[in-house]
């Protein structure tokens, strides 16, 4: 089986990992630990509307802030404060990344539950698995590929393309990642919104059996379509 990585979209058609490690992914993650399902949604205010129909719980940011007016940001701190059947979530990348991504199983991963969403992949995929970087405005940002990295390096049995191993390598010392992501230009941006909280806590390493599957536009624990 073929591993592979890429930025902002997807390739294959087997299995995809989206990665969002500054904060979609951490957060999707942590809110299915007590919610039943998320809806991401690209627009403002397709957000608001849904949440307001069907009286959902709010989450989202725009250039790592919360939204006014929602009941929570992008936060997977702060999302365990709530819980529900349904949140709405809209973030400035990991949301609107879904949707360029064109696999038969799309699959959402973090560094806190980066075992758990590789044996997933591992498991589903019969040729081929693509991590996919949400990144930040269509450019490359080093949280992502350090997460993904962490993710690829369960995967190492399989045939690696030049970008996955490189990612591999580079993960493979937890304390210079933490540092790497800690220094990232989206971090600094966070902790400008005082919410380094969120990144420490974006950072924990397999902490969630959790595996978010994204199918007809709604993200569920993978078992949890069966």
């Amino acid at each position: 089986m073929r591993v592979s990585l890429n930025l902002n979209g997807s390739n294959s058609k087997d299995v995809a990992i989206m990665v969002d490690a500054l904060r979609a992914s951490a957060t999707i993650t942590t809110a299915l630990q007590s919610f039943k399902s998320v809806i991401p949604v690209k627009e403002i205010h397709e957000a608001v509307h849904l949440a307001d129909k069907h009286k959902y719980i709010l989450a989202g940011e725009r250039e790592g802030a919360k939204i006014e007016g929602f009941d929570v940001g992008n936060s997977p701190v702060d999302i365990r404060n709530f819980q529900g059947d349904v949140l709405v979530l809209t973030t400035s990348n990991g949301t609107r990344i879904l949707e360029n991504i064109s696999a038969s199983t799309i699959l959402i991963g973090s560094f806190l539950n980066a075992h758990a969403v590789a044996s997933k992949a591992s498991e589903l995929a019969k040729n081929h698995v693509e991590v996919v970087m949400a990144g930040v405005k269509d450019e490359f940002v080093i949280e992502d590929f350090l997460a993904a990295g962490e993710i690829i390096s369960y995967l190492q049995d399989h045939e690696l393309d030049e970008e996955a191993l490189a990612a591999v390598l580079a993960s493979t010392d937890p304390e210079k990642v933490d540092v790497a992501v800690l220094e990232s230009n989206s971090a600094l941006r966070l902790l400008d919104l005082g919410l380094r909280k969120d990144i420490k806590f974006s950072l924990m390493r397999n902490i969630y059996n959790t595996v978010p599957l994204y199918k007809d536009g709604v993200i569920k624990k993978f078992e949890s379509f069966k």
